[in-house]
């Protein structure tokens, strides 16, 4: 068995020369290797030779949590966005899958877009992003970073659209390997970057913005803001905050339907 002094690639992150960290089987037939960087704590997978097939089904059939974490994180960005940010301006869904949260957001009142370049958005058509030059007064990648095969390229395209990007990912495990983590996702083959505070503080050092932890939720923010209590007011999301702001927002349900009405372009 190899042990975690024998070096790797370098590292995506930093460029630093990584340690072999453990193996694994991935999609029930690949063995494969994992390596952890010395100088910013991220973990990567070997070159991930097998993505075509892990994608055969974008939404891998082990996402069960789905629904509830679309909810979830909802109520979540709300908060930050109506108490931390200008929540008149426009916003952006990086990843968004099928375009759940941003249909959630537009209903309780924001204005998000949506992108994803390989999932079929269902939910937010007619409300793409589509010019480049678009700046967002924040984007959102929920469960993205971890599919990040080339996360500064990914990283860096998402700050050309914002300065702050809330993004969740759990954080990866102190001790090497823990292999019954089940955000490895040994079953699925999808997730091949892990990132730990101290990956996430050397990104934020990196390109000049504030990292504020809030657990599995991540800020990366030009703004100097109170990390205390952005979790003490999110702690209050399930105790009648959230509810509030959504009657305070007005929610674009029928603006948008009357919008879509109008457009030329061909939905159906």
């Amino acid at each position: 068995m190899r042990n975690n002094i024998i070096h790797g690639q370098s590292c995506k992150i930093c460029n630093t020369t990584t340690n072999y960290a453990f193996q694994a089987t991935i999609l029930n037939k690949y063995t494969i290797e994992y390596y952890v960087c010395p100088t910013c704590d991220f973990l990567q997978t070997e070159e991930p030779f097998w993505l075509e097939e892990a994608y055969r089904n974008p939404i891998n059939v082990y996402d069960t949590g789905l629904l509830t974490r679309n909810y979830e994180f909802s109520t979540i960005i709300t908060i930050i966005i109506y108490f931390f940010f200008d929540y008149r301006k426009t916003f952006l869904d990086y990843g968004g899958g099928y375009g759940l949260l941003t249909r959630t957001m537009r209903d309780i009142g924001f204005d998000f877009f949506h992108y994803d370049p390989i999932t079929p958005n269902l939910f937010a058509r007619g409300f793409e992003h589509n010019d480049k030059n678009q700046h967002y007064e924040l984007v959102t990648a929920i469960e993205c970073f971890e599919h990040f095969n080339n996360p500064i390229h990914d990283i860096e395209k998402i700050l050309s659209l914002s300065r702050n990007v809330f993004f969740t990912t759990e954080l990866r495990p102190q001790h090497l390997p823990e292999q019954t983590w089940w955000y490895y996702g040994f079953e699925h083959g999808q997730h091949i970057s892990f990132y730990s505070s101290k990956t996430l503080s050397f990104l934020a050092q990196k390109y000049n913005l504030y990292y504020i932890n809030l657990g599995s939720c991540h800020l990366l923010t030009s703004k100097k803001l109170n990390p205390l209590l952005i979790r003490v007011l999110i702690s209050f999301r399930h105790k009648g905050l959230f509810i509030s702001i959504k009657k305070i927002m007005n929610s674009k349900t029928l603006s948008d339907y009357e919008y879509l009405k109008k457009s030329t372009v061909p939905f159906l």
